[in-house]
């Protein structure tokens, strides 16, 4: 089976996956940043702001990634559905999420043990947070190996990094 093939198989299966768990990050971040604004009840500034920094990265990764598929189908020789777009992307996002997920774990201590902890008000959502950042983070890093691997065989090929996505 061919490369073309899988890309074509495999890009709407991973940007879907990224999607969904995007939306459930989403959620997370979103109902945790009201929760806060609301009671402020955090335990430092920095849980709170991470948390505002992975909303902001859920929403991100969610329109953007919803865009690339729309192009991938609907205009396969767009602009965004080039190689070189699509590494750009993913690079950004993979700044983002790494940061995110990165941060929201110092911040928690690497997770949390909602059983011997009293310090944490909303414990159980906010290792979901971690939990559901690092879930993308590994999504995102598959995702730019495989176009990674996708731009060195359309730059062999000799159609450089403004080639599309599947040929």
């Amino acid at each position: 089976m061919a490369f073309d093939t899988h890309m074509r198989r495999g890009h709407p299966i991973v940007f879907s996956m990224i999607i969904f768990f995007s939306i459930i990050e989403l959620a997370i971040s979103a109902w945790l940043t009201s929760q806060f604004n609301a009671h402020h009840n955090y335990f430092s500034l920095a849980e709170r702001d991470r948390t505002r920094f992975l909303l902001f990265a859920s929403i991100w990764t969610i329109v953007f990634s919803a865009a690339y598929m729309f192009f991938f189908f609907s205009i396969p020789d767009n602009v965004l559905s080039s190689v070189a777009s699509h590494v750009v992307f993913l690079c950004l996002t993979w700044i983002f999420w790494t940061a995110g997920a990165a941060s929201i774990t110092a911040a928690l201590g690497g997770g949390l043990n909602c059983n011997t902890q009293s310090v944490f008000v909303y414990c159980g959502q906010l290792n979901a947070l971690e939990g559901f950042a690092w879930v993308i983070w590994v999504l995102v890093t598959f995702a730019i190996f495989v176009v990674l691997i996708r731009a060195i065989r359309s730059a062999r090929r000799g159609d450089g990094m403004r080639g599309p996505l599947i040929a």
